[in-house]
């Protein structure tokens, strides 16, 4: 096998396996009878890896590849790959932004509808057929809300842009007030959720955010708040969203995020008041494949000797390719 491999943590679309493949042998660990081995036996011809949802890229992988250079991430979160790992030791890290964010953006329009309008349990009800018996309970309005967003970067402005067309008022938190953004800033996500009908998380991923909205973000957010989560699992508390949901202390969440996937809780199952998305929020066909395109894009682009295309704040690219 040539120096010029490619580690897959899982299989791609046949159409990013197809023009990845041009530039060097793909490893597949996950295809072979003792898939270390495999990976062992690789380890010195690996270039690059491509990495897909929560897939672990870390030291101890990274540390087995003497010739790594480049970890292409599918998804703008890339909290799975230790990217400060990577920055240490020149390997360059790259993920998909901005391709998704208006499909992201859409689908959290659609799980603020259907969580304060209770469109699904409006929909199990009629085809259990007791709409026959009397009409389905009134609803909350979204109307007259204010949309509190918890980290306004890309996707965070694309929401809010719906929001503004739905006639919301609309306030944000961070680590500091963004220049020309005509929101309101809240200093901490207590405060925020304080002034907030309907709290959306979008912020990143990792041990900085983890449990960011915990239980004094939920009181602060009150009995009639919903909580909308589109970002990662790991930046709510689950047990104490769990709890709040139980007791009354919030009316209602929308989730398409949590912290164990694919496995949910089964108090959240139970709960006919919340909204559960299986991680739908870019999963459109065409953005899909415009994710994967920047994927390939990334892989060629480097091979190729152009550098990254969309290298991560962590390992900003500099020059040229290691030899």
């Amino acid at each position: 096998m040539t120096a010029n491999s490619i580690l897959l943590s899982r299989t791609l679309s046949p159409a990013a396996l197809d023009q990845v493949g041009t530039r060097g042998p793909l490893v597949k660990p996950w295809e072979a009878d003792d898939p270390d081995a495999a990976l062992a036996a690789a380890a010195p011809t690996i270039r690059a890896i491509v990495n897909v949802g929560h897939d672990r890229v870390d030291a101890a992988l990274m540390g087995r590849l003497p010739r790594l250079e480049l970890v292409a991430h599918f998804g703008v979160g890339y909290d799975s790959v230790d990217a400060a790992w990577a920055a240490a030791h020149g390997v360059v890290v790259t993920n998909t932004p901005d391709v998704l964010n208006e499909e992201v953006a859409d689908t959290t329009l659609a799980l603020m509808l259907n969580t304060m309008r209770q469109f699904p349990a409006a929909e199990r009800y009629l085809r259990a057929g007791e709409w026959t018996d009397k009409p389905f309970r009134l609803t909350p309005s979204l109307q007259g809300r204010t949309v509190g967003i918890l980290g306004l970067g890309r996707i965070g402005k694309a929401i809010a842009k719906r929001c503004e067309a739905f006639g919301l008022a609309i306030a944000y938190t961070g680590r500091r007030p963004q220049a020309g953004v005509p929101y309101l800033f809240y200093p901490t996500p207590v405060a925020l959720a304080q002034a907030c009908d309907i709290l959306v998380v979008i912020a990143p991923g990792g041990e900085e955010t983890r449990n960011i909205v915990n239980a004094a973000v939920l009181d602060a957010l009150g009995p009639t708040g919903v909580l909308i989560n589109v970002a990662r699992g790991s930046l709510v508390d689950e047990p104490a969203l769990i709890a709040a949901l139980r007791d009354g202390r919030i009316a209602s969440a929308g989730l398409d995020v949590f912290p164990d996937e694919p496995r949910v809780s089964e108090a959240l199952l139970a709960m006919d008041h919340v909204v559960l998305l299986p991680h739908v929020g870019s999963a459109s066909v065409e953005t899909r494949d415009a994710m994967w395109q920047l994927v390939v894009d990334n892989i060629l682009s480097w091979f190729d000797g152009r550098g990254p295309v969309t290298p991560v704040v962590e390992t900003p690219w500099t020059g040229a390719p290691r030899t």
